[in-house]
Parts: structure tokens; C-alpha cells; sequence
């Protein structure tokens, strides 16, 4: 988690450099969901994203300076540089793509499931959204094809409440999302999405489950995305949040929580300090070896492209 903190605080800190020319939206605050599911997964297993990846892609195993470059628009990026912040993917980590578009990634997620069980090959499918994609048709579309045929999926929402600058309650009837999925006939679970420990246990119950064809399954995990919808700032500004709301979800921070509990239970301090240090230093690395990285050539696009 912190891992992934470090990294996009470092990308905020840097964005108004104008090195990274593409849109990119952060996961701060929302670390919890990404570490937890990803703990309970294979490395074979698959991952799909969406517009706010980078913690999923980091997780899963994703590469770190891969990741930078392709913020960067260099050819050391996981997608040559052309892709940018939204279109991540690493097949030898198991996260099969990121996409902008809002909901596209969970049937691409369903049909890997399918391809799964057709090669008896063991293999899980977790599609990560958030509240919004709910409101996209394609989500109920998946979600009855997965139980139709039975499939080895799990569907991760990751509600934060809002839709840009809107929130649930003014886009959605009052009812909880996971109900929803629960009148397709889905088995759901649900828990706080800034307890990691608590994520763990519900997705590693729930992948189990999906493993033995006994999917699919819908989780639910609350949370809080603390920067602005895209961008690197805070925008409290804009008054589309309630006043406070922020500091106090921010109160709930998932990487502080595990810190105090850590501490607590009397993890030596120092391991803290390190831990941060060694961090820091893969990161500027990170950033360093992408400023240094040289810019995409025409010549290493795929074949059909040249046509």
C-alpha cells in the first residue's frame, strides 16, 4: 500500500512538470482494495482495470518503471509510451489491460473467465470498477452471463461514493449496490474497503470460492478517493463534496490504520523508516530511468499498423 501511495504522490509532485502529457487518475486513499484482492490472487490469475489502474497494475505485479514510462510517453512503458495512465497492461503479471472507457474492461474480465473454465486451466477473473460503472448495462449483462455459465469470476466494486463531481445518492436510488447483484443471483459479500485486512478475507473467501466453480461472485468495498477525479490536486474547492467530508475519510486512511495496528502489535519502528527510504529510492529510480528512456519509434509498432 504504501508502495503505491509513494508512487502517485510522486507523480502528483511532478505533474505540473508537463513531462506526463496524459490525463491520469489517482488511487489515494484507495490502496486497501488494490493490495487486498491482489494478496488473495495467482500470478496466472487475471486482472482487468480501469481509468484509475495504477494501484491494480502495481499490486498484481506490474512493473514499476514500466508504469512511469508509459506516463512519461517513453518507449520503456508497458505500452511503448501509447498508451498512457489508462491503458496499462502486463500479461506476465496477469493484468490483462486498463481502459478509459467507463464498464469496458468487465466483459473482456467475463471472457477470460470463460476461457478459464473451457481449459480447465484453474485460473480466477477479477474485474475492478467503481459505483458508476453499476450504471452502465454492460455490468448486468456480465453479471448474467457469468452465472449462466458458471464462471470463475469475481466482480470487485470499489465504491467511493462518487462519479466525477457527482455522488451515488444523486445518480442512484437508495438501495445498496450489492443488493442489486444479489437479485441477479449472485453471491455478494461486503466489507470496509480502507481495512485491508478485512479485504483480504473477503476476496481470499470469495476467489477460493471462484477457484472450485463456485462463482461468481460480487464484492463490495467502501471507500474514498481523496484527489480530484483526474488530476494531481485536491479540488474541496469545487464544493461538490460536503464540507469535511474528506478529513474525515482521511482519518480512516487504510495505510495509517495498518501502521497503528502494526505498531501495536510491536513491529519494530525502524521497519517503518526503512521501508519508506527503500521505496523513495525505487521510485526516483523509477522517474529517473523514464526521463533518461528514449521516445517511442514508428518502427517498433506492431506490423499491422504499417499497413
Amino acid at each position: 500500500m504504501l508502495r503505491i501511495r509513494l508512487t502517485e504522490e510522486a507523480i502528483a509532485a511532478r505533474y505540473g512538470e508537463q513531462e506526463m502529457r496524459c490525463p491520469t487518475h489517482l488511487c489515494i486513499g484507495q490502496e486497501a482494495i488494490c493490495v487486498g484482492v491482489a494478496h488473495a490472487l495467482k500470478q496466472d490469475d487475471y486482472v482487468f482495470s480501469n481509468h484509475r489502474a495504477h494501484g491494480h497494475y502495481l499490486a498484481k505485479g506490474g512493473n514499476l518503471p514500466a508504469l512511469i514510462g508509459e506516463l512519461y510517453g517513453k518507449g520503456n512503458g508497458c505500452c511503448g509510451g501509447m498508451g498512457g495512465s489508462m491503458h496499462l497492461i502486463d500479461p506476465e503479471a496477469g493484468f490483462m489491460g486498463a481502459v478509459p472507457i467507463v464498464a469496458s474492461t468487465i466483459p473482456l474480465a467475463v471472457g477470460a473467465a470463460w476461457a478459464a473454465q473451457l481449459k480447465n486451466s484453474g485460473q480466477v477473473s477479477v474485474a475492478f470498477f467503481g459505483d458508476g460503472a453499476f450504471e452502465e448495462g454492460v455490468v448486468h449483462e456480465s453479471l448474467n452471463f457469468a452465472l449462466l455459465h458458471h464462471l470463475p469470476m469475481v466482480f470487485v466494486c470499489e465504491n467511493n461514493l462518487y462519479s466525477v463531481y457527482t455522488r451515488l445518492d444523486q445518480r442512484q436510488p437508495e438501495r445498496p449496490i450489492h443488493g442489486v447483484a444479489a437479485a441477479h443471483g449472485c453471491q455478494v459479500a461486503t466489507a470496509d474497503g480502507n481495512d485491508v485486512a478485512a479485504v483480504v478475507d473477503t476476496a481470499t473467501q470469495a476467489i477460493a470460492q471462484a477457484r472450485q466453480g463456485k462463482g461468481p461472485l460480487f464484492l463490495e468495498f467502501s471507500t474514498y478517493r481523496w484527489r480530484e477525479h483526474c488530476g494531481p490536486n485536491y479540488d474541496d474547492d469545487l464544493g461538490y463534496r460536503p464540507q469535511g467530508e474528506l478529513q474525515d475519510w482521511q482519518q480512516h486512511c487504510p495505510i495509517q490504520r495498518l501502521t497503528d495496528q502494526l505498531k501495536a502489535s510491536g513491529t519494530d519502528r525502524a521497519f517503518f523508516q526503512e521501508a519508506k527510504d527503500s521505496i523513495d529510492a525505487e521510485v526516483a529510480a523509477a522517474f529517473q530511468a523514464a526521463l533518461d528512456a528514449a521516445p517511442p519509434r514508428y518502427d517498433d509498432l506492431p506490423g499491422l499498423l504499417h499497413g
